[in-house]
């Protein structure tokens, strides 16, 4: 069927005339016939050799309209993000002034996403069939994927003015602000600057913004002489403070401005005045004369005005104080602990710290406690924007609980709070980043959107892998038409760009660049090489694949090591020895290559000790695949393999190496082999002959938990009963160890548990309380809690002591013939022939109350191997006693 459809396209191919004739008899039918072929050609999937044949025909006969047309749209549908073809087509018709036909092939490609050259020349259309309205809608979506253009940004921003809507031509100018400053053409950024200041000139943060970026990229210069617009809004206004802050912006770019510093003479000479020092403090700090460096005359001003009556201080012995009267240069404060004390000018200067009366210093100074702690608790916002700007508005979390820990809550209280304020710092637009600062918040006098707020994380950001994330962030929550977006995506394609060599951020970056392409393809930046170029400039693939820390990109890498490395499979086998993953596994499973699969696990099994997390992960993730079979592994070899890596790992975590991976790698082997009883279980398959192997290298490590060890024993003892262990008839012969019975040997594993699980770190963490609590020499609180882990770690290392010794004795051995453990025991008192019954056990069960009485005790080893008949006659505690044995009977373990 599909040689058919080829052999019809080749003739059309070939009957086709290219004449000036021809093209002006051309219609959009005539593309719709075209359609209709490539739709078939996509039913019998025959786009290859359609677009091969189109292809060939077109290095002759270069403007054929069918083989242009028939290969640019397969290229489309595709996603080969190949236009070329269909730009050199709307070319031709464009010359020729056939708008219509323009329009459609526009359109055609539009219908596989959006397209920089088709809405261009799209919009070009309208404007020529004067068709305002969809030029102009055609903009909005054009400026959304070139992100250089300016100019058509400005003009929609004029003609949303136009018509009222003076919201978006706003949003408009600001896109074109920041576009004008990348194209470094001052005069237009100036004139939309302008614009704005007219209409928004109160959104002094995206003044800010901006005036850094200028700074950046053109000059101080430049950004001093935009900012003097904003001053007479503001002056007008009579907002003082934001207008002095403009001033020293100004200041700091143009320190000799005469017309700034005189300026800011009259702004502080508003804002301060009624002041009673005013005049005083200007005379002392030089500012109105030009021989004074601008900005030491600024800080010494600001200094000297803060004094005055009602303010409040901090000194660095005295704390928080109140200014209480002025008379000349002597300052008169009241601190708690030196009411009244008087204080020169100068000294005050530069041994106090003027504070507002929002500080959280002296809110803390000036409000009970409760109440404090009541407002902070019901409303963490304001708590939050009390502390942040505190300090200069500029705090981060540490900062934070500094302030409000122990003095406002409690260390519990926090940990509770701080949650809640960590996601509001997060969320609430109210709150960004300081710049290049990413841990610093800081309090906006307008709402940050998320857009800036995410680029402003990317910025302060400074590891690679860390921005792919937010970029990744970003998009989740944004359209990628944002120049923010712009600014982040140019990082990476400049990777792409500059770098000579090869290493992991030029691969991640051409990975990352690849994926968003392949979502939105007028991103395309014209990459001029593909994966496989660069796989194959990479000397060492294992230690460039190491170094890419994100996840997804190393699965991406992985695939496209599949689709474009002729040996994957062995490339695969490598890096699972330092890359453990299923991706990996499923993917040679999934193409069969079992030989690599073998050898990849007996190199895995045979080099346990270097590649440990591979051999762990191996054991945990595959043994129970059923294609591990295939591979041969020894289970057995496997489980002892895991034996002697618990002990390795005891042993380095003991000499102090590696000790974070090492117990990581001992906590999933102690996993593996106990908690998942992989170990016991083997031994119940496989019966007898496996216990002495398996357990003789349990019992020579060392370090392990000796409840573990024992609890093993036992759970062996219960399935193989008459299996004896190595050493235990040396056991019996040198002594009885303790004896114990099932349950009362349970409930002292139960009571170790309890010690180790629960009290001990419930201990430990009223330690950490206690120890908020201030100086621990003081700290009664502190001091029980040390006493009480010293007890408790002094109980769990006798009770594993003893369980450790302990042999659980079962009714199988329980002997009547003497009187032994497990026995009830009838005694004639041969003083006052009366009869006295007694139950021999041990001292876990020993319970005197009811005539339970341990072997070890005086009078049970007094009776122990006596047979019935003896007569006995002995002294306990100076006291004769005289019993004779009457009868000797078993007792019911079960019930004690």
């Amino acid at each position: 069927m599909s040689e058919q459809l080829v052999k019809q396209i080749t003739e059309l191919l070939n009957e086709e005339k290219w004449t000036r004739a021809t093209l002006n008899s051309y219609s959009i039918n005539n593309f719709a016939e075209l359609d209709d072929i490539v739709a078939a050609t996509k039913e019998q999937s025959a786009e290859d050799e359609v677009l091969e044949v189109c292809e060939e025909h077109l290095k002759h006969t270069r403007h054929s309209i069918v083989g242009l047309y028939i290969s640019g749209i397969i290229s489309l549908s595709k996603q080969l993000v190949d236009d070329s073809n269909l730009i050199v087509l709307i070319n031709i018709f464009t010359d020729n002034h056939k708008w219509n036909i323009v329009e459609y092939l526009c359109s055609r490609i539009l219908e596989y996403g959006e397209n920089k050259f088709a809405l261009k020349t799209l919009a070009d259309v309208y404007e020529n069939k004067n068709e305002q309205d969809l030029k102009f809608a055609t903009w909005e979506r054009y400026i959304k994927v070139d992100y250089e253009e300016a100019e058509i940004v400005k003009l929609l921003a004029d003609r949303k003015e136009e018509q009222g809507d003076l919201e978006n031509a706003i949003e408009f100018w600001k896109k074109a602000l920041h576009r004008f400053v990348n194209k470094k053409m001052f005069s237009n950024l100036r004139e939309v600057w302008e614009k704005i200041i007219e209409y928004a000139p109160e959104d002094v943060e995206f003044f800010f913004s901006i005036e850094r970026k200028i700074v950046k990229v053109l000059s101080g210069d430049r950004a001093a002489q935009l900012l003097t617009y904003l001053i007479p809004h503001y002056t007008e206004n009579e907002d003082w403070d934001t207008a002095i802050e403009l001033l020293k912006r100004i200041l700091s770019y143009e320190r000799k401005n005469s017309e700034a510093r005189k300026e800011i003479v009259e702004c502080f000479r508003k804002k301060y005045e009624g002041h009673s020092q005013l005049d005083e403090y200007l005379r002392i700090s030089n500012l109105s004369q030009s021989w004074r460096n601008v900005h030491d005359a600024i800080a010494d001003f600001e200094k000297h005005i803060s004094f005055d009556l009602g303010n409040y201080v901090f000194h660095s012995s005295w704390k928080i104080g109140q200014i209480k009267d002025i008379e000349n240069d002597v300052i008169i404060i009241d601190f708690a602990s030196k009411p009244a004390h008087r204080m020169s000018l100068k000294m005050a200067v530069s041994a106090l710290k003027v504070l507002s009366s929002e500080h959280i210093w002296v809110l803390i100074h000036t409000k009970s406690k409760e109440e404090l702690k009541a407002q902070v608790k019901k409303d963490p916002v304001w708590a939050l924007k009390t502390v942040i700007r505190s300090f200069n508005n500029a705090a981060d979390m540490k900062m934070i609980k500094e302030q409000l820990v122990p003095a406002v809550l409690t260390a519990g209280e926090w940990s509770k709070w701080s949650s809640e304020a960590r996601k509001i710092l997060k969320t609430d637009p109210i709150f960004g980043n300081v710049p290049e600062k990413l841990d610093r918040y800081t309090v906006r006098d307008k709402p940050i959107s998320f857009e800036e707020k995410t680029f402003n994380k990317f910025k302060a950001q400074k590891a690679f892998f860390d921005r792919v994330q937010t970029l990744r962030d970003f998009l989740e929550h944004a359209e990628p038409d944002s120049d923010y977006f712009a600014e982040m995506f140019s990082y990476f394609t400049g990777f792409l760009k500059s770098s000579a060599s090869i290493n992991e951020f030029v691969l991640s970056s051409h990975m990352l660049v690849q994926q968003l392409v392949s979502i939105y393809p007028y991103l395309n930046p014209g990459l001029e090489f593909t994966f496989q170029d660069l796989i194959q400039a990479i000397e060492n693939v294992e230690e460039l694949f190491a170094k890419i820390s994100d996840p997804e990109l190393k699965k991406t890498f992985l695939i496209q090591l599949f689709q474009h490395h002729s040996d994957w499979p062995a490339v695969y086998a490598r890096l699972f020895l330092t890359y453990q993953s299923k991706f990996i596994i499923d993917e040679l499973v999934r193409n069969k290559k079992w030989e690599t699969l073998r050898e990849l696990s007996g190199q895995v099994l045979s080099h346990f000790r270097e590649y440990r997390e591979a051999f762990v992960w191996t054991a945990r993730n595959l043994l129970e695949e059923p294609w591990f079979a295939k591979m041969e592994i020894s289970r057995e070899k496997l489980l002892i393999g895991m034996i002697h890596l618990l002990d390795i790992t005891f042993r380095e975590i003991n000499n102090k190496r590696d000790v974070s991976f090492n117990r990581k790698i001992n906590k999933q082997v102690m996993d593996f082999l106990f908690k998942e009883k992989n170990l016991f279980n083997y031994i119940l398959e496989t019966g007898e002959e496996s216990i002495t192997r398996l357990y003789t290298l349990i019992e020579d490590v060392k370090e392990l938990d000796p409840s573990v060890r024992i609890s093993l024993k036992q759970q062996i003892k219960s399935k193989f009963p008459s299996y004896q262990f190595l050493g235990d008839q040396e056991k019996e012969k040198v002594s009885m160890g303790l004896l114990a019975t099932r349950k009362s040997y349970e409930n002292k594993q139960k009571e170790l548990r309890d010690i180790i699980e629960v009290q001990i770190p419930q201990n430990s963490t009223e330690i950490g309380v206690a120890m908020d609590k201030g100086d621990l020499r003081e700290n009664a609180e502190y001091k029980a809690a040390l006493e009480r882990q010293g007890l408790l770690n002094s109980s769990a290392a006798k009770i594993q002591d003893e369980l450790q010794k302990a042999q659980i004795f079962t009714e199988t051995r329980i002997s009547t013939d003497t009187v032994s453990f497990g026995t009830k025991v009838r005694l004639k008192n041969l003083g006052d022939e009366s009869t006295e019954d007694y139950t021999i056990l041990g001292p876990w069960e020993s319970n005197p109350a009811k005539n339970i009485i341990s072997y070890r005790s005086p009078l049970g080893a007094e009776l122990m191997n006596h047979k019935i008949g003896d007569e006995l006659s002995f002294a306990i505690s100076e006291q004769n006693f005289k019993y004779k044995v009457e009868a000797i009977e078993k007792a019911d373990l079960s019930e004690y």
